[in-house]
């Protein structure tokens, strides 16, 4: 049973106000319940193709030869796990590293190895694999297996990259039949509506859950790449 304890100096004011906030954040917590539970109902989705993806060692450098090849459907490690699949911005019209996909992935490559746990989890980028893991070794990462995606239009046909290549960032996650068959189940975007510019994934990084704690709130803050 939850235990509310009556904090020093607190105001009749500040305590009915406060009161009314955690009953509206377990309101939008049973949201959240019901929708993930949407998603897991979700019916089988589409058949997709097997995507080629080239990946290499950390120590990769420009000029060198990626070690190998790899399909989508190579990406499970079991018939019944789900494949992650993180959409980095970075390749073509995207030069360098987004940021805020720098800041989510800085996050993964710390919870990684409890993802492998319950599904498989890779990072897909337009860019070259020696830009890609030469950012990874500024960065630190060590647990995330990084992917090209090279010449394919992965990242076309699920809507993370534009005909001009203008990059975006998603989320998708796909199952694999006991046939062999990869199937979409779901993808995220930031930009889910109109009025929603940036946050449609933010759910995934817990900075920003944390910003929101605070008086002052996220507000316009945007993470960088030189700290």
């Amino acid at each position: 049973m939850m235990r509310h304890t009556r904090l020093p100096g607190e105001s009749a004011d500040y305590l009915a106000a406060r009161e009314e906030l955690r009953l509206a954040e377990i309101d939008l917590m049973r949201q959240r319940e019901k929708v993930a539970a949407r998603r897991r109902a979700l019916p089988p989705g589409p058949p997709v193709d097997d995507y080629l993806f080239v990946e290499g060692p950390a120590d990769l450098d420009a000029g060198d030869t990626p070690v190998r090849e790899t399909t989508l459907s190579e990406l499970f490690t079991a018939p019944d796990r789900p494949l992650i699949v993180y959409h980095f911005m970075y390749g073509k019209l995207q030069t360098d590293p987004c940021p805020m996909c720098t800041l989510w992935t800085d996050g993964y490559d710390g919870v990684a190895h409890h993802i492998a746990r319950n599904a498989d989890f890779v990072i897909a980028a337009a860019a070259d694999l020696p830009a890609l893991r030469q950012h990874a070794r500024n960065r630190g990462w060590s647990r995330l297996r990084l992917l090209s995606c090279g010449d394919s239009s992965f990242k076309y046909d699920l809507g993370s990259e534009d005909k001009d290549g203008e990059q975006d960032s998603t989320v998708s996650v796909f199952t694999r039949d006991d046939d062999g068959t990869v199937r979409h189940f779901y993808s995220a975007h930031p930009r889910m509506a109109g009025d929603i510019k940036e946050r449609g994934i933010d759910l995934l990084s817990p900075v920003w859950q944390l910003l929101d704690l605070t008086p002052g709130g996220r507000d316009d803050w945007y993470p960088r790449l030189d700290y």
